[in-house]
């Protein structure tokens, strides 16, 4: 039997402000397409159409840097407002200097300049922060999508990360509802009853970065996507689970070497 996955890119949500009900738009747009959302689809959205729903714009010129963001922004040449800012979502600044400012969020991502991103936003001094939960986040727009259709999707939030020893950059799974974003086949035999001893696929983040290829970075104007036929996903009811994404330091072979 052939697999089919669909990716469905969503591009009439238009531009999103504070107080919009994400999940609406996502159904209304979904709508103006003639497209019905259905029982295990996935629906990837954009980690900045959130960040503006939730109010998460920031205006620079209204913060007053403190000493340590002076003086990380001497050493990286960047703006010490900017600085502040990563400083107040950030737990441990892991790198600082003129190539990159590496952080560990309060959230326990770690990221560059804590996901504070300008693209896509209106104002020479407005920039956007992740959502403060990712999770619930995604979590209120599955319910609210429930609401209005009658249908279980899952929801991923998904931002753009760069990634170790590798040029460019993908999205990421920053926040999901609804399935479990591992696939372990750890103990399975493989096609030739050879027993697996390390695959651990990190499948939520498959997802997000295959919903890119319609969404796009630029000025595609596409901040959501369907992402539907994925026949190995496995439901839950489960909250926080975005955490099992996250290594942490112990495992994290990366850590030292940045």
């Amino acid at each position: 039997m052939v697999s089919v996955v669909s990716i469905i890119g969503l591009n009439k949500i238009g531009l999103v402000k504070p107080q919009d009900d994400v999940s609406k738009l996502i159904v209304d747009a979904a709508g103006a397409d003639e497209i019905k959302l259905a029982d295990f689809d996935v629906v990837v959205v954009s980690q900045k159409i959130i960040s503006k729903a939730e109010g998460q714009l920031v205006d620079i010129s209204k913060i007053e840097p403190s000493k340590q963001a002076k003086s990380i922004a001497k050493r990286t040449k960047k703006d010490a407002r900017v600085i502040e800012l990563i400083l107040r979502d950030s737990n441990e600044v892991i790198k600082a200097d003129k190539e990159a400012l590496v952080v560990r969020r309060k959230d326990g991502l770690i990221c560059l300049n804590a996901g504070l991103d300008k693209s896509n936003v209106d104002g020479d001094t407005i920039y956007a922060r992740l959502p403060e939960n990712s999770d619930k986040s995604a979590a209120r727009i599955r319910d609210g999508i429930k609401k209005l259709t009658g249908n279980d999707v899952a929801v991923i939030i998904a931002d753009t990360y760069s990634r170790p020893h590798r040029v460019g950059q993908v999205e990421f799974t920053i926040g999901l509802a609804g399935f479990e974003p591992i696939i372990d086949y750890r103990g399975h035999n493989d096609l030739f009853g050879y027993r697996l001893h390390y695959k651990y696929v990190g499948f939520a983040d498959e997802i997000a970065a295959a919903a890119e290829l319609v969404m796009g970075q630029g000025v595609e104007g596409t901040p959501a996507a369907i992402v539907r036929g994925l026949s190995r996903i496995r439901r839950t009811n489960a909250t926080g689970l975005s955490k099992k994404l996250l290594l942490g330091k112990k495992r994290d072979i990366f850590h030292h070497s940045i």
